[in-house]
């Protein structure tokens, strides 16, 4: 089936861009999987409207009740290889990292034959990363936390732009529940790096590819009243590594 973009929405009636997801399907191998995770609002009638639009192109897969980002992702992981993709991606629906980054990220992993590709938000010169002081500041102590907790140097677990082809390393990195929600991305590398056992990617197919542009979002819904939890969930996914 080509490509998959997993989406996750909650609540993203008066906020998703569907000019962004135009720009994504102007790529004509891709498709999208739009997951309402139990909104309240008009979401689902918004993202059912927008696929009754594309109906080749776009599924909405919806969840009863707000499940939290991670299961979103992971659900919408396991339809999207469901439906016979070949490379399966992931990214926010607040668009902080714009739909021509989301493309450049999928065309590198084509033109550099990788299994897995995600962006950092490393704010060098040219490049316009605009983030918060304070999300940046916590934002370096929870990536260093997470290079311990994985063993392995990644500057940036969180940024939300990851493609990964499809095989039994993602296979097995989503046939359960994340035990995580807030550091899920993390438990996701650990899974797909055979950190937890199983079958895993080769360290020479993946490559972290700094963003030459990405946003902080007004409003967004990460919280930094997370961090604790995130900091909780590290140390478990540590553990776990070691033991195994």
């Amino acid at each position: 089936m080509g490509e998959l973009l997993v989406i996750p929405c909650y609540e993203e009636e008066a906020r998703l861009d569907l000019g962004s997801l135009d720009t994504l399907l102007a790529r004509p191998s891709l498709s999208l999987v739009l997951v309402d995770d139990g909104s309240r609002d008009g979401t689902r009638r918004m993202l059912e409207g927008y696929r009754d639009r594309h109906p080749a192109r776009v599924t909405v897969h919806v969840l009863p009740e707000n499940r939290g980002k991670a299961e979103a992702v992971r659900q919408g992981i396991v339809l999207a290889l469901s439906l016979g993709a070949d490379i399966v991606g992931y990214a926010d629906a607040d668009f902080a990292t714009p739909a021509g980054e989301l493309l450049r990220l999928l065309d590198r992993l084509h033109d550099d034959g990788l299994d897995l590709v995600f962006g950092a938000r490393v704010g060098v010169f040219g490049s316009e990363i605009q983030r918060v002081g304070s999300r940046h500041v916590l934002g370096r102590i929870f990536a260093t936390a997470a290079s311990v907790a994985l063993g392995e140097a990644i500057y940036d677990t969180q940024c939300g732009a990851k493609w990964i082809r499809s095989g039994s390393p993602l296979q097995n990195a989503v046939a359960t529940p994340f035990d995580s929600n807030w550091a899920f991305d993390v438990e996701l590398f650990a899974r797909l790096l055979g950190k937890q056992g199983g079958p895993a990617i080769s360290r020479a197919k993946c490559r972290e590819v700094p963003l030459e542009v990405w946003r902080d979002v007004p409003e967004s819904k990460v919280r930094l009243g997370g961090m604790a939890k995130s900091l909780f969930d590290l140390a478990r996914i540590y553990a776990r590594r070691v033991a195994s």
